[in-house]
C-alpha cells in the first residue's frame, strides 16, 4: 500500500512535514515535542518482550560471531528503529485520513488507516475492505498472541514464587488471550490509550533501573559481578530496583496525571528514565548492595557440567542448579520456585515477610513492635495491597465512564464520582474483614506448618535413629550369623571326631550284641555299652538336627507312608516301655485313618519317639495315653500322661535346648535335653503345630497338628525287615570298602562277611580307583575325609569318567554333608552318617542290589487291636524280707554289682519273682536308682 501511495502521490511526504496539526502552531513545540519523545521511549519496553526471542537462538561461534552480534543488536536496540519507522508510517496514514476530510477520531482509528491504504493500491472497495479485514485479525492474532506468550511469562514466574505453584505456561497464554478478547469486545479503546501511557511510565521506570544496575552499579562496585537469577540466592525484594522503579513510577505518574503542570506532564517519560537512572545507584550505596545475594552461592567443580535434581530428578545444565540445605542435593530453579515445605531455611532473612517486618521495625516506634508479632504486620502489608489494587481498578473505571461522559452535566460527573466513593469505600471494608481473616487463617496455617515442621524434624530423628538401631542390629545380625557358622564348624568338626571312635564302638557292640556266644554274664555290659553309645549318638544327632534348622539346611525326604501301620509300629515301642513300669497304655483312633499319606517318616518318627519317650520316662504311675485322628489331610495327634506335670514358669523354657524341668530332677532320669526342641522346631517346619496343655501334679498333654496329604493311589512301600539276616541267596556279591581308617574297615567287614560277602579294601580314592578296576566290585562303601584323594573325587570319576552305574553308598563322620549338592550324583538316600547301624547298611545293599535276604524266624508279637487297647501290667510278687532288705542296703549305697549279685540269688527262687526280677534288671540298666526304690515301696504298700 505505502508503495501504491508513493506512486500516486509522490508528495505527500513534504506535506506531512509541513502538516502543523490540531493546532495550527509552526515551528518548535517544546510540549508537542515531549509527548512525542514520550510515544518513542515507550517503545523501550517492547525490549524486554522481543528479547525474549533470543533464547531461540543458537550459540555463538566464530562462524556465526558476526550474525549472532547483528540479531542481538536487531532484537534489543535495533527493535526501537523498527517501532519509530512503523510509528511513522502509521502517522502517514493517519494524515491521509484526515486531508481527505474525515474527522480526527476516526481518523487515528487502524481500520479507517488500513482501509484508506488498501484504497490506493486496489479500485474496488470490495477488496480493499475485504484486505483491511483480513489484516487486522493477522494483525490482532500476533499482537494479541505474543502478548500473551510474553505475559504467559511473568505471570507463571510472579505467582510461582507468590503461590508455589505452576499450572503451566499455556493456562496464562489462554488466560492473557482471553483478557484480549474481553477488552476488544468492552470497547473500551479510549481508556486503553491512557491505560498503556500510565503503564508506559511504570515499564520505564522498571527497564531504567535495570539499564542502572547494568550500567552504573555494577562498573562502579555497587553490586556484585555477574547476574544472579537463581532464587535460591536471591532476596525476595531488591530494595535497589524495586525502590528505584516505585520512586520513579510515582513521579512520572504524578507528571502524567497533570498534577505538575502542563510541561512536566509531557515529559513524565523522561522523569521516569532520569529519576530511574539516579535512584538506583544511591540506594544502591545507601544499602551497601547487601540486598543482591542472600546467602553465598554454591560452586560447583570446573568439570561438572550438568547436575540432577534431587526433586524431580532430572539433568539440569549447572548454571541453573543451587545447592539445598534443606534436601541435601541439588535443586533446579523450578522446583526451588514451587517448593512450600522448606519454608526458605536456606534464607529466612531474605523473605518478603522477613523484610517487610524489618522494614515496619524502623518504621515503628518500639512500642508497636510487640503488636507485629500478633499479625499487624501482615496485615497493614495485605491492605496496602488491596487498597492500591482497588484504588487503580475503581480508577480505572471511573475514568473511562468520565470519557464517554465527558459532555454530560457537571451534577452527572458529581454523582459518577460519588457512586464510585462508595463502592470503593463497601470493597473496603468487605476486603478489611477478609484480609483480616486471611491473616488470621495464614497464622493459623504457619503454625500448623510449624508444629508440622518440628513433629517432621522428631520423625527424621527417630528414622535416623532406627537407621542407627537397624545398623546396629545388621551388625549384630553378622556377627551372630558369623558365630553360628563357627558353632557350625565347631559341631561339624567335633561330630566328625566323635563319630569316627564312635562307630567302631556302636558297631562292634551291635555285633557282639547279637553274638549268642557271649556268656549272659558279659551280655548285661554289652548292652551297656551299646546303650551308653546310642545315647551319645543321640546327643550329637540333636545338636546337629538344631544347628541344620538354624542354618536352613536341614531337607526332608517325602515319601509314602503307610499311616496306620506306622503307628502300630510306635504303638508297639512304646507299649512295651508302658508295661514294664506297671503303666496302662491306652491307643485311641478317634476317625478313620488313610491308608496312604506323604511325609517325612524319619522326622515323624523322631518326634513322637521324643514326646512318647518323654511320657514314659516321667510317669511313675497311672497310664498313658495315644489319640490320633484324620480330618482334611490334618492328623491331629495327641499323648497324654499322668505324670508330674510342667510348672507354670517353666513353660516359656521347656522347648529350649538343653531346658531340663524340675520334674527331670525329681527322678534322677537321664536326658539330653533336646527332644522337645527338636520336635517343636521339625513340626514347625513340617508347617505344623506343637502345643501343650499341663497341669502339674496331674499331667501333661501334648498335641501335634500336621498337614499329611493322602495318597489315593496304592504306592509300594517297601516294610522295614526287623528279623536277623543270616545270608542271602544267589550269586556272591563283591563289596568295595573305601576308608583311611583301618578300623572302620575291619567293622564294616566284621558286619559283612558272616552274611556271604566278598570284600575289598582301599585307604583313599586313589586305591579305590586302582582297586575298582581289578577288583570288580557290585557296590561300594565310600568315606569322605581321606588323603591323597577324597570320596567326592572319586566317585565322581567312577560316575562320570569311568561312566559306571554302578551303586556307591557314602559313610561319613561329617553329617552336614548329607545334603549338599555334588557333581558325583549321589542322593540322601545313598548317604549314611557314622557310627553305620547295621540294619541301615543291610538295607541299602539289599535295595540297591536287589538281594533276597535269608532271616532268621522271628518271634511272635501280641497284635495290637486298633482302637481303644489296653495294656496291664501283671501282678508283681516281692521277694523275702531277708533278701529284699538286702538289695535296699545295695541300692541305698549305689553298689551296682551287690544289686547284680543279689537278683540273681533272687531269681533261683522261683519263677513267681520273674516279673520282679525282670523290672529290677530293666532300672539296673538305666542305672535308676531312685526308679528301684520307688518301686520296691509302691508294691510293698
Amino acid at each position: 500500500p505505502f508503495i501504491a501511495i508513493f506512486v500516486q502521490d509522490p508528495h505527500v511526504i513534504s506535506r506531512l512535514v509541513e502538516y502543523s496539526g490540531k493546532s495550527g502552531q509552526q515551528g518548535f513545540n517544546l510540549l508537542l515535542f515531549g509527548g512525542a519523545t514520550a510515544v518513542g521511549v515507550a517503545l523501550i519496553t517492547q525490549i524486554g518482550e522481543q528479547v525474549d526471542y533470543l533464547r531461540f537462538m543458537p550459540k555463538k561461534t566464530e562462524k556465526n560471531r558476526l550474525a549472532w552480534h547483528i540479531g542481538v543488536l536487531a532484537a534489543g536496540p535495533g527493535w526501537v528503529l523498527v517501532g519509530l519507522v512503523k510509528m511513522l508510517a502509521g502517522a502517514l496514514l493517519a494524515y491521509l485520513a484526515i486531508e481527505s476530510a474525515m474527522p480526527l477520531e476516526e481518523a487515528v482509528n487502524p481500520t479507517h488507516m488500513y482501509l484508506l491504504g488498501f484504497g490506493y493500491t486496489f479500485s474496488s472497495p470490495q477488496v480493499a475492505l475485504a484486505l483491511t479485514a483480513l489484516f487486522i485479525i493477522v494483525s490482532q492474532i500476533k499482537i494479541n498472541m505474543t502478548n500473551a506468550y510474553a505475559g504467559s511469562l511473568a505471570w507463571s514466574n510472579f505467582f510461582a514464587r507468590l503461590t508455589h505453584s505452576h499450572p503451566g505456561r499455556v493456562v496464562w497464554a489462554v488466560f492473557n488471550a482471553l483478557i484480549a478478547v474481553m477488552l476488544m469486545e468492552l470497547d473500551v479503546f479510549q481508556a486503553l490509550e491512557q491505560v498503556l501511557g500510565l503503564y508506559s511510565n511504570i515499564a520505564i521506570s522498571w527497564i531504567t533501573a535495570v539499564v542502572a544496575d547494568l550500567v552504573i552499579n555494577k562498573p562502579l562496585g555497587l553490586s556484585p559481578k555477574g547476574i544472579e537469577f537463581r532464587r535460591a540466592y536471591l532476596h525476595d525484594v531488591n530494595p535497589v530496583g524495586v525502590g528505584a522503579m516505585l520512586i520513579a513510577s510515582v513521579l512520572s505518574i504524578t507528571a502524567f496525571m497533570g498534577f505538575l503542570g502542563e510541561t512536566v506532564q509531557a515529559f513524565s517519560a523522561f522523569i521516569a528514565l532520569i529519576t530511574a537512572l539516579v535512584t538506583a545507584p544511591l540506594i544502591a550505596w545507601l544499602t551497601k548492595g547487601r540486598y543482591y545475594i542472600a546467602r553465598k552461592p554454591y560452586h560447583f567443580s570446573l568439570g561438572q557440567r550438568h547436575a540432577k535434581c534431587s526433586i524431580c530428578e532430572r539433568e539440569y545444565e549447572t548454571e541453573d542448579m543451587a545447592h539445598c540445605p534443606a534436601y541435601q542435593g541439588y535443586i533446579c530453579s523450578l522446583c526451588c520456585c514451587l517448593d512450600a515445605r522448606c519454608n526458605d531455611i536456606c534464607k529466612p532473612h531474605a523473605k518478603f515477610s522477613a523484610q517487610w517486618e524489618s522494614f515496619l521495625k524502623r518504621l515503628l516506634p518500639k512500642a508497636l513492635l510487640p503488636y507485629l508479632k500478633s499479625g499487624l504486620a501482615s496485615y497493614l502489608l495485605m491492605m496496602s495491597m488491596i487498597l492500591l489494587f482497588l484504588g487503580l481498578l475503581i480508577g480505572l473505571i471511573y475514568y473511562h465512564d468520565t470519557l464517554i461522559l465527558k459532555e454530560s452535566p457537571s451534577d452527572v460527573l458529581l454523582q459518577l464520582r460519588l457512586g464510585y466513593l462508595k463502592v470503593f469505600a463497601a470493597l473496603v471494608f468487605a476486603s478489611g474483614i477478609v484480609a483480616w481473616w486471611l491473616v488470621l487463617s495464614g497464622e493459623s496455617r504457619r503454625v500448623a506448618q510449624e508444629e508440622s515442621n518440628r513433629q517432621t524434624g522428631l520423625l527424621l530423628r527417630e528414622i535416623d535413629l532406627h537407621r542407627q538401631t537397624d545398623a546396629e542390629l545388621q551388625l549384630a545380625r553378622q556377627v551372630a550369623e558369623h558365630a553360628n557358622q563357627a558353632k557350625s564348624r565347631y559341631i561339624s568338626g567335633i561330630s566328625h571326631e566323635l563319630r569316627t571312635p564312635l562307630n567302631s564302638i556302636l558297631g562292634y557292640a551291635q555285633l557282639l550284641d547279637d553274638d549268642a556266644s557271649i556268656p549272659q554274664n558279659k551280655q548285661q555290659s554289652i548292652k551297656v555299652i551299646r546303650r551308653s553309645g546310642e545315647h551319645l549318638l543321640s546327643l550329637i544327632e540333636g545338636t546337629l538336627d538344631i544347628a541344620r534348622i538354624e542354618s536352613g539346611k536341614i531337607v526332608f525326604d517325602i515319601k509314602p507312608i503307610k499311616f496306620s501301620e506306622f503307628i502300630d509300629q510306635i504303638v508297639s515301642m512304646f507299649e512295651i516301655q508302658a508295661r514294664n513300669k506297671r503303666l496302662d497304655f491306652n491307643y485311641r483312633v478317634l476317625s478313620e485313618l488313610p491308608a496312604l499319606v506323604k511325609g517325612d517318616q524319619k522326622r515323624l518318627t523322631q518326634i513322637l519317639a521324643n514326646l512318647m519317650g518323654n511320657a514314659v520316662k516321667f510317669t511313675k504311675k497311672g497310664y498313658i495315653q495315644l489319640s490320633v485322628q484324620y480330618a482334611r489331610e490334618i492328623a491331629l495327634i495327641e499323648i497324654e500322661d499322668t505324670g508330674p506335670g510342667i510348672k507354670a514358669d517353666e513353660y516359656e523354657k521347656i522347648f529350649e535346648p538343653f531346658a531340663r524341668g524340675s520334674a527331670a530332677d525329681q527322678i534322677n532320669t537321664g536326658g539330653t535335653g533336646l527332644g522337645l526342641t527338636i520336635s517343636k522346631l521339625l513340626t514347625e517346619l513340617m508347617g505344623g503345630e506343637l502345643n501343650f496343655t499341663s497341669v502339674e501334679g496331674k499331667g501333661t498333654i501334648f498335641q501335634i497338628r500336621l498337614f499329611l496329604p493322602q495318597i489315593h493311589q496304592e504306592s509300594e512301600v517297601a516294610p522295614a525287615s526287623l528279623a536277623n539276616r543270616t545270608g542271602y541267596i544267589g550269586r556272591r556279591r563283591k563289596i568295595l570298602i573305601v576308608d583311611n581308617e583301618e578300623v572302620d574297615r575291619e567293622l564294616i567287614c566284621n558286619i559283612l562277611t558272616p552274611l556271604g560277602f566278598e570284600l575289598g579294601e582301599a585307604a583313599n580314592g586313589q586305591e579305590c580307583l586302582a582297586a575298582y578296576q581289578i577288583f570288580k566290585p557290585d557296590a561300594i562303601l565310600m568315606d569322605l575325609a581321606m588323603p591323597v584323594m577324597d570320596g567326592w573325587e572319586a566317585s565322581y570319576v567312577i560316575r562320570k569318567v569311568y561312566q559306571s552305574a554302578i551303586p556307591i553308598a557314602i559313610i561319613s563322620a561329617n553329617a552336614f554333608d548329607k545334603n549338599l549338592e555334588n557333581a558325583a550324583g549321589i542322593s540322601t538316600d545313598d548317604f549314611m552318617v557314622k557310627p553305620v547301624n547295621v540294619q541301615e547298611i543291610l538295607d541299602w545293599l539289599g535295595s540297591s542290589l536287589e538281594i533276597e535276604w535269608i532271616h532268621e524266624p522271628a518271634e511272635s508279637q501280641a497284635a495290637l487291636s486298633s482302637q481303644n487297647t489296653t495294656f496291664s501290667p501283671p501282678k508283681t510278687v516281692l521277694p523275702p524280707r531277708n533278701y529284699l532288705e538286702k538289695l535296699l542296703s545295695h541300692i541305698e549305697n549305689g553298689y551296682i554289682k551287690g544289686i547284680h549279685h543279689q537278683l540273681n540269688e533272687i531269681s533261683q527262687l522261683g519263677g513267681e519273682f520273674t516279673p520282679f526280677v525282670s523290672q529290677m534288671n530293666i532300672y539296673v540298666k538305666n542305672f535308676e536308682v531312685d526308679a528301684m526304690k520307688h518301686y520296691i515301696v509302691e508294691n510293698t504298700i
